[in-house]
């Protein structure tokens, strides 16, 4: 459904609690549970009804500084996808995905590679030989071409249709939609995406080298590409809470920004409906308690989770750790229950 939000330059100035019927001493109870229970929460952003309700920061961050959300990268990459369907440069999500490279050569009896198109990408469901949550991602991130490297990973006699997390996934999309725009996916977010909703313009990343603190490091600004400049597809971009939240209310208003159509409704309505593997277009999706959520969610806990019902969007941009204290708790207080 869309709403008829704020005009961009004002939705930062945040409204009174409530009037937007929120509690505010629920709100102003946030600041020590965050504190005690989530130490590496660096900043959270809360807007209901299109306003910003709640902004706070830590461990020395401010509204300015920019975060390495992780895997959030594979909403965008959803989005961009959207719009590049809707824009024409991509056919439809059923198009298959070696459309995109002709000149990779693949044996013509693996059929199953010959049949993985956009959507399983999307989805999660492309054939892989690993087992789920067990890819080789760092076997990727040594190879001197990505691209050549996932396409090998596709088929080899697995079935389409199980869901297999792939970071390497997401990257093909990536890569489809340098092969389908002529722009990276960062040049292509700047242009179609981040600037139509008043967000920052993400800069190239240079990469002196393909460690792991250049690929995933606390010092990692802009977006990460791989040795032959496409931007990664699974993580690598850095984001302001303020920006993850930019993102989020575009999807609750159904793509709509400004009275402007970024992204179109029925993409936004697809990519967040629910299935079976509670994973919708590079979302994940929740249903709790009569509530119904869905969310990008990177390593550490950063969370952009939009919530319709409650006309809520919570970005939360984390420090990367192990095993983080689940978000849920913290947005569950928010939403009420």
């Amino acid at each position: 459904m869309q709403r008829n939000y704020w005009p961009t330059s004002e939705w930062l100035q945040a409204s009174d609690p409530a009037t937007l019927r929120k509690d505010a001493e629920k709100l102003a109870a946030l600041d020590p549970i965050i504190k005690s229970e989530y130490s590496n929460i660096n900043g959270i952003v809360v807007v209901r009804n299109g306003y910003m309700v709640y902004e706070s920061y830590y461990n020395g961050y401010g509204p300015e500084d920019t975060h390495h959300v992780a895997s959030v990268t594979k909403s965008v990459i959803s989005a961009l996808v959207g719009i590049a369907i809707d824009a024409g440069y991509i056919r439809n999500v059923d198009q298959k995905v070696l459309d995109f490279f002709p000149e990779y050569a693949h044996g013509a009896a693996d059929k199953q590679k010959q049949e993985v198109s956009i959507r399983h990408l999307l989805t999660m469901t492309a054939p892989y030989s690993f087992e789920d949550w067990q890819e080789p991602l760092d076997k990727m991130c040594m190879q001197p071409d990505w691209v050549k490297y996932t396409l090998d990973l596709l088929g080899q006699q697995c079935s389409i249709g199980t869901f297999k997390y792939s970071t390497a996934g997401a990257h093909l999309l990536s890569a489809i939609l340098t092969r389908s725009t002529g722009k990276s996916a960062r040049e292509f977010a700047n242009e179609r995406l981040f600037k139509p909703i008043g967000m920052k313009e993400i800069p190239d990343y240079e990469m002196k080298s393909f460690g792991f603190e250049d690929l995933f490091g606390e010092n990692v600004k802009g977006w990460v590409a791989d040795p032959d400049g496409n931007s990664t597809g699974g993580w690598g971009l850095t984001l302001s809470p303020r920006d993850m939240a930019r993102f989020g209310l575009l999807y609750l208003n159904g793509g709509i920004w400004d009275e402007h159509e970024v992204v179109s409704g029925a993409w936004t309505r697809e990519s967040t409906a629910m299935n079976p593997n509670k994973y919708g277009y590079l979302w994940w999706l929740r249903q709790e308690d009569g509530v119904s959520a869905y969310l990008a969610m990177g390593d550490g806990g950063n969370v952009i989770c939009c919530i319709p019902e409650k006309d809520l969007v919570v970005a939360i941009a984390s420090e990367f750790m192990m095993n983080p204290r689940d978000r849920w708790p913290l947005i569950n207080y928010l939403i009420g229950k």
